[in-house]
């Protein structure tokens, strides 16, 4: 699943192509997403300019004269800028088009969305119960000590939690784990503030040098223009099972947790 990096990237990429644009065409092929998408998009969003495209979480938001165009690219979805006038392909199922250029949603899982709020999104059901940004202020050592105390729960999967903090998803709290020298299955509860500090610190390193590395190519995540990201490479502990650690030269170990299949150094991270 395109995590935060890989939706940030996305947001850049088309930015220079929608912002102060106005919707001019909708063509939606199949309205059966996560959600399924309005009957009536055209209607609510052709003629509305694009004043502001922010990430929120995983979410795009297209914020618009009476409204937001919200947008989550879900498991497999990616969004190129292509001419109106390209053929389809298997699995593009929604296009918005702002006159010479235009906006293509290629899904193959359909687990992405595309609807339409109007006002305020940020009371949208989506949206309202939304964590903290992990790159911004608020994601502090402060914060993260306070929200840990008194929780039983993986220090990884709170870091995957969406109430708690948005956007870091598995492959992106692996490598930040590793980078702060914390075992996944440390009790939350249980981290100094000294470790606090230290997490998140790493989760802001490692997302920022994500984005600089231009995401991590997923099995069909591109960028608006095709490209792809190169992250990957970089790994230090995700999907390396077995491979020696770039760190220490000990074996890569995986385990399961919350149903996702987790990365660590056994001698790095303690």
């Amino acid at each position: 699943m395109p995590e935060l990096p890989e939706v940030e990237i996305t947001r850049r990429g088309i930015e220079p192509f929608v912002l102060g644009k106005t919707i001019t065409g909708v063509a939606v092929r199949n309205p059966n997403l996560r959600q399924r998408v309005p009957r009536n998009l055209a209607k609510l969003v052709v003629g509305q300019r694009v004043r502001r495209l922010r990430r929120r979480g995983k979410y795009l938001l297209f914020e618009c004269d009476g409204g937001s165009l919200i947008v989550h690219l879900g498991m497999s979805g990616s969004l190129r800028v292509i001419e109106p006038q390209s053929a389809p392909r298997k699995h593009d199922h929604l296009d918005l088009v702002f006159g010479g250029s235009a906006l293509r949603l290629r899904d193959p899982r359909r687990f992405g969305v595309v609807l339409w709020s109007r006002g305020n999104s940020s009371g949208h059901p989506l949206l309202a119960r939304l964590g903290v940004e992990p790159l911004s202020e608020e994601f502090a050592t402060d914060f993260l000590y306070r929200i840990t105390r008194g929780r039983n729960v993986g220090i990884k999967q709170l870091l995957m939690n969406a109430a708690v903090v948005v956007g870091v998803g598995n492959i992106y709290a692996n490598e930040s784990l590793f980078r702060a020298g914390i075992h996944p299955r440390t009790r939350a509860g249980r981290l100094s503030r000294a470790r606090c500090a230290r997490l998140v610190d790493a989760v802001r390193e490692t997302l920022l040098a994500a984005i600089a590395a231009g995401g991590s190519s997923l099995r069909d995540f591109v960028h608006s223009d095709g490209a792809s990201g190169y992250f990957q490479q970089h790994y230090y502990v995700y999907d390396r099972a077995a491979l020696p650690c770039r760190v220490c030269g000990t074996g890569i170990r995986v385990t399961r947790l919350g149903q996702r299949s987790s990365f660590y150094c056994p001698t790095c991270q303690t």
